[in-house]
């Protein structure tokens, strides 16, 4: 099992963006900014909260990579693309 890098918001923003989520600017307040995404398969909507900072926690970047439905393996090969 790979290590998680430490990441900035832009970088997880980024990603989130790149498989399909999209900013909800109503959603988010402050230093925190919200992206949504309809799944396909389940009909339902998946919300992730990305706080902006410049190095995420790595127990923040586990929640929103759960949130996101993202295995860690996934993101990091996103983040090389």
């Amino acid at each position: 099992m790979s290590k998680l890098p430490v990441v900035s918001s832009k970088e997880v923003i980024r990603i989130l963006q790149k498989v399909g989520f999209e900013y909800a600017p109503k959603r988010g307040k402050g230093s925190h900014l919200a992206f949504v995404k309809k799944d396909k398969d389940k009909d339902k909507t998946r919300l992730v909260i990305v706080p902006k900072r410049k190095d995420i926690p790595k127990g923040t970047l586990l929640a929103i990579l759960d949130h996101a439905g993202l295995t860690k393996e996934e993101f990091i090969n996103l983040l090389k693309e």
